[in-house]
This record gives C-alpha cells, sequence and structure tokens, in this order.
C-alpha cells in the first residue's frame, strides 16, 4: 500500500516577525528545525501563521520561501485560506508552479455559512485545485457542525 503524501507529524508553522516584517532568516530555521526534528509535512501561513495579519503578496512569498527553505526534503502545504472566498481562490492560483504539495484552505470564517454556503466555497477552489490535496475545514466556531 503506498503511503499517502500528507501524514504523521504535519507542523503549522508560525510565521516568524521582527519588528513588524517578517523574519526570512528565522523562518528558515524554523523550518530546519521541523525537518531535523522529523516532521512529515509543514503548512505555511495557515490560521497559525498570521495569514489574517499579511498580504496576499506577502502569504504568496512567505510560502514560497518555505518551500525554497524546505528543498524537496518534505512537503509544503500552502495555507491559502480567507475569510473571501475570491482571495482564497486568487492566492491558490498565484502559487501555481510553486512547488507546494497542497494546499489548506478555510470557509469564510466570520459570516457562520451554512452548509450549502461551505459547498459552494468548497466547489469554487475545487475549480481551480491545482495540487495533490485541498482540505477544508468546516470547525464549529464558524457555526458549521
Amino acid at each position: 500500500m503506498a503511503t499517502p503524501l500528507f501524514h504523521g507529524s504535519i507542523v503549522a508553522l508560525v510565521t516568524p516577525m521582527t519588528h513588524g516584517e517578517v523574519d526570512y532568516q528565522d523562518l528558515k530555521k524554523l523550518v530546519e528545525y521541523h525537518i531535523q526534528a522529523g516532521s512529515h509535512a509543514i503548512v505555511s501561513v495557515g490560521t497559525t501563521g498570521e495569514s489574517t495579519t499579511l498580504s496576499i503578496d506577502e502569504n504568496v512569498k512567505v510560502i514560497k520561501k518555505t518551500v525554497e527553505f524546505a528543498d524537496g526534503r518534505i512537503p509544503i502545504i500552502a495555507g491559502t485560506g480567507s475569510n473571501a472566498t475570491s482571495e482564497a481562490i486568487t492566492m491558490t492560483k498565484l502559487l501555481a508552479n510553486s512547488g507546494v504539495a497542497g494546499c489548506l484552505s478555510v470557509v469564510p470564517y466570520y459570516n457562520k455559512p451554512t452548509q450549502e454556503g461551505c459547498t459552494y466555497t468548497t466547489k469554487r477552489l475545487q475549480k481551480v485545485q491545482i495540487y495533490h490535496k485541498f482540505c477544508i475545514m468546516c470547525r464549529g466556531e464558524q457555526g458549521v457542525i
């Protein structure tokens, strides 16, 4: 049986900041630390990684740098979630051919979508799905159970 692309210990990486700017030297150290510690994959710019406080361009740059620093040693999963489905789609498209192994997204989180709304968002994101895996989280605090 083949090993799934994503398995084991998958770390949701924080995005290190110094004086309000992304600290790419510390990001490189974090990536290396988790590779050496045996993590099986890294989520870059998920909800733990300052995704809501960075611009789309900054998010994309952090993800691309994470891919660069990992250098193919473990899969990088791009956090492409946004409260706006259109922004999630834009970010996913901007990461085409970037080397990410998958994307992790969320349904809009402030307006508590119905199950129908979750399905709508999921279908729109799947249309631009260009990666091996695509995960949509519908969490309880988003009003969907």
